[in-house]
């Protein structure tokens, strides 16, 4: 999978600056501090170079971590040695801001999996691999925390298809929802609360099978057509004493545009940032 990662490092802009003409007496303390600027004018700067400087490092970390995941699959050919490379990767993106709050103004929106080792979603590529009548699409993760400090919502959304009866990658999207509450500095507890089967998008095979575009379109043809596109299953998730089943979910590095996660349950997690979905 050909992933491009765009780095994003900005200058600061100059700014003119406007001074009072005015003669002024000074303090000798102030004086010496002016005089001592006047000598060493670069002093003053030498915090941002050393800033960029750990930004490029980080965005170089960054891109090493994307290109060990390039030929994986998302995960499912993933090898051994590709597995302890994409690991030592992960760890050195990590360290940048372990222990650091979540900010959730930043994990709000949508973000695409490009990497997983979780068992629960590699068994969906598995079968996609393995049956040529199943498909997986883009999988994605939409974090719904705006203007919130302690809780949102997060939904797994999952694009798969039955071609020819759906239309490919996209013929119906698979939607795990979940609330969350933040913890503790960087892990979040889930709380799902349903799975859903939705946007169900049939081909045009079997629109012309359910209503020949020969033959005038009945009522019942069209209402067929209408309830397949508008049809919603949804399932509650609950345990034996029904219960909300939960986990922790380990925020392992975030910034605007890569989510790092780790799940209690087992498997890593690499996104990064998509377009909201509709």
């Amino acid at each position: 999978m050909n992933l491009a990662f765009a780095s994003t490092l900005h200058l600061p802009t100059g700014q003119r600056v406007g001074y009072d003409t005015r003669p002024v007496s000074l303090a000798p303390n102030v004086s010496r501090a002016l005089s001592t600027q006047k000598m060493f004018p670069c002093l003053a700067a030498t915090a941002t170079p050393t800033t960029q400087a750990a930004e490029f490092v980080l965005e170089e970390k960054k891109h090493d971590l994307l290109r060990a995941i390039q030929d994986t699959q998302r995960g499912l050919v993933a090898t051994a040695d590709q597995r302890s490379c994409i690991e030592e990767a992960l760890v050195n993106v990590e360290e940048y801001n372990a222990g650091a709050p979540i900010d959730l103004g930043k994990l709000d929106g949508t973000w695409r999996l490009q990497y997983t080792s979780a068992p629960d979603v590699l068994v969906l590529l598995e079968s996609a691999a393995r049956f040529s009548f199943f498909q997986v699409g883009q999988i994605f993760q939409k974090f719904e925390c705006q203007n919130q400090s302690k809780e949102g919502v997060v939904r797994n959304v999952v694009r798969w298809s039955i071609p020819p009866l759906l239309e490919e990658q996209e013929g119906a999207t698979l939607l795990v929802s979940a609330k969350f509450s933040v913890v503790s500095a960087r892990n979040i507890y889930l709380q799902f609360e349903e799975i859903s089967i939705q946007n169900i998008n049939i081909s045009e095979e079997l629109q012309a099978l359910i209503a020949p575009a020969i033959l005038p379109r009945s009522f019942l043809s069209l209402q067929i057509l209408q309830f397949i596109r508008t049809f919603k299953a949804e399932i509650p998730v609950r345990n034996q004493g029904r219960r909300s089943v939960g986990g922790l979910y380990y925020l392992s590095y975030l910034d605007a545009n890569m989510l790092l996660g780790r799940a209690a349950a087992g498997g890593i997690f690499v996104f990064t940032r998509a377009q909201p979905l509709v």
